[in-house]
Order: C-alpha cells, then sequence, then structure tokens
C-alpha cells in the first residue's frame, strides 16, 4: 500500500479530553471524519452541537466532500456526533464489525428489550480486519485491534493512523482495559500490531490528557512509541505490560460520561427514541458496574 501524506486537521473539546479530526486525501478535496463529538451537559441533561458544528464549519470553508465518518469504537467519555454530521455534510458511519458484541453486552446492562437491534444495523458499514477505506484516490484500510473494547478499530488513512483510545501519546501510554469485554493480554498483542506498521508512519490518538501540565499534543509516529511509551516500548514483555494494566484499571474511577455516553454510541450517534411526544431518555442504570443488592431499598408500585 502507498502511504500518501494525509492532511489531518484536529479538533479537541477540552471537557472530554477528546481528539477529533477530518483527514483529507491531498489530492483532491475528498474527506472522512473520525471520532466527532456531540456535547452534552450532564447535570441539565442539555446536549448541543458547537463541537460537530465546528466540523461542518471547516468542512464547508475548504469545498470537502465527507465520504466516511469513522468510529474507533463505541467510546465511553464522550457522545458521537455522526449522524448530525452525516446529516449535514454527508458520509457514511462506519464502526468494526464487533460492535454486536458490544451492542449484545450494553443491550442488557441499559435493559433495551426487543426493540434494539443488537445486528450493527445503526451503521452504514461493519468493517472487518483488512477492510479497504479509500478516500478520494488515497488508500487506507482498517485493522481490528481489540482490547479495550472488543470492537475496537485503528484506521489507517495514507500516512496517518488513527488509533482510538488503543494508544495514547508516550508519556501516557495506552487504554484501560476494564470495561466488558476489554482485555489486557489482548491489547497489548494490539498495540504490538500497530507497531509493527512502517516507524515513519504518523499516529494520531483519541485523547490527551496533558500530564505534568505539559501542552496538548495528538500526533506521534510508530517509531516514537517503540521507543518511548511508557507502557509498550518495545522493551516491555507481554507480562510486564498485563500485570501493570490490571494493577492500573483497578484503580481508576468510571469516566462522568460513561452511562449516557455507551446509550448514544451503540445507537451510532442517535439518543434512544422518544418514550412520550417530544420526551427523551436517557437510564441511569444502578450499580450497573458492580454494588450492593438494592432489592430492599426497591419502592412498591
Amino acid at each position: 500500500m502507498k502511504h500518501e501524506t494525509a492532511l489531518v486537521t484536529h479538533f479537541f473539546d477540552e471537557p472530554t479530553n477528546t481528539l477529533s479530526y477530518v483527514v483529507q486525501d491531498p489530492n483532491s478535496k475528498a474527506c472522512a471524519i473520525v471520532d466527532s463529538v456531540l456535547d452534552l451537559d450532564y447535570p441539565s441533561g442539555t446536549i448541543s452541537y458547537d463541537s460537530a458544528d465546528a466540523i461542518i464549519a471547516f468542512v464547508r470553508d475548504h469545498g470537502l466532500e465527507v465520504e466516511w465518518i469513522l468510529e474507533t469504537h463505541v467510546h465511553a467519555d464522550h457522545l458521537s456526533a455522526a449522524p448530525y454530521l452525516k446529516d449535514r455534510v454527508g458520509g457514511k458511519i462506519a464502526i468494526g464489525s464487533a460492535i454486536t458484541t458490544v451492542q449484545t453486552v450494553f443491550g442488557g446492562v441499559f435493559n433495551v428489550g426487543n426493540g434494539f437491534a443488537r445486528d450493527g444495523s445503526q451503521f452504514d458499514v461493519l468493517l472487518n480486519e483488512g477492510d479497504a477505506l479509500v478516500i478520494g484516490g488515497m488508500e487506507g484500510y482498517a485493522m481490528h485491534t481489540p482490547g479495550h473494547t472488543p470492537a475496537c478499530m485503528t484506521y489507517v488513512l495514507g500516512d496517518a493512523v488513527f488509533v482510538g483510545d488503543t494508544l495514547f501519546m508516550p508519556d501516557f501510554g495506552t487504554a484501560r482495559c476494564d470495561f466488558p469485554g476489554g482485555d489486557a493480554a489482548t491489547l497489548f498483542k494490539s498495540v504490538r500490531r500497530i507497531l509493527e506498521l512502517p516507524e515513519s508512519l504518523r499516529i494520531f490518538v483519541c485523547h490527551d490528557y496533558m500530564p505534568n501540565g505539559r501542552a496538548l499534543a495528538y500526533e506521534t509516529t510508530v517509531g516514537e512509541e517503540r521507543k518511548d511509551n511508557i507502557h509498550v516500548n518495545d522493551s516491555i514483555e507481554e507480562s510486564a505490560f498485563v500485570s501493570m494494566r490490571e494493577a492500573r484499571d483497578a484503580t481508576l474511577a468510571m469516566p462522568n460520561l460513561i452511562l449516557p455516553s455507551l446509550q448514544v454510541n451503540m445507537r451510532a450517534g442517535h439518543v434512544p427514541p422518544p418514550e412520550s411526544e417530544e420526551k427523551f431518555f436517557l437510564k441511569l442504570p444502578l450499580n450497573a458496574f458492580g454494588g450492593p443488592d438494592l432489592r430492599e431499598l426497591a419502592a412498591e408500585e
């Protein structure tokens, strides 16, 4: 595959520390959008569109043609704006085919019933390992890189590699693996596959938490990750990584937006259907990830 130099523009959502990207074919107006954000003020339950509107403005101002709206995985820390973007600038919404596993698990967690399809049909395209992704004349492909979640995909688009949460900047390491379906040993194997790509390829991360007060950073290379990543550089063996990752994950709190994010993102960015005219709801399942039996506290109706 020819690794053309992709034109990459980043958009940073500070409340969720999320990086979204517009990726352009250097020889045409074709582009893809990766990991968009729908704004949610959780305390008030208010959804807004500032982050997505910034991407829309960029696309329109530059006369771009959106071919793909790519999700690296079902995010647990922000809501996807994919359908909002599709309605305004076009593009096919795509995610890894293992989304069906995620939908089955979280369909149960949120007790969504039989009306919620668990076959990935909310998305336009379900991608498998090695599937081609062409943007204009720029070649690309999908890599299945599970571990953080079962459906995690990495997208190689020209010389740019979009890793989602699988890898972070070298000074922050790797993603957690303690969500349902996550696994540290699987993540290590996925990361090593990414690090077998040509060392000059550019890696773009989905989040940056600016450790030790440094400035925002979102772009590194395969070679830099192999040399300097604090969790998975070339000197670290799988057993050491798994021990570190599992111990670290045991200390981490759940992301602030995990419950609303999963309900929206497993639906490809759509909110659940209204329960009555113009009234939309997201559920707050109690003790969804562990805790005491609540039956003695349940009210009698």
